[in-house]
């Protein structure tokens, strides 16, 4: 969980690096939602009924309808943040989230259940 942290405070300071591209107070909800989130991230991720998919994005992996809830909420923000960095980037958001996706992979911790680039789920 000290990895998710870093992890996530290292996107959050990226998170800070496209404020100009959006209004700063937008990106500080944006940033203290994604880390009030967290905690209940790493807890559904170490559980099993999450999982990382190989676009950036969290996905649900069994059927919990509070985890759907705060997997929209996170996916929703992941959505704009990968936006608003493509945009600074000259890239797509798509392309962004794939590069994410890689990032969160390597540093997921073990047991976290991540998908491959060819789509296949397995627990880290």
């Amino acid at each position: 969980m000290k990895f998710s942290f870093r992890l996530i405070t290292i996107f959050c300071l990226a998170l800070g690096a496209i404020t100009p591209t959006l209004h700063a107070q937008d990106m500080g909800a944006i940033r203290e939602r994604m880390v009030q989130r967290l905690s209940t991230l790493d807890s559904l991720k170490a559980d099993g009924v999450i999982g990382e998919n190989n676009q950036g994005f969290v996905e649900v992996r069994s059927t919990d309808n509070e985890a759907a809830k705060v997997v929209a909420a996170e996916n929703s923000d992941r959505e704009i943040v990968y936006a608003a960095i493509a945009k600074q980037a000259g890239s797509s958001a798509a392309q962004v989230g794939q590069a994410r996706a890689r990032q969160i992979a390597s540093g997921s911790a073990a047991g976290v259940w991540v998908q491959s680039v060819s789509g296949s789920w397995y627990q880290k």
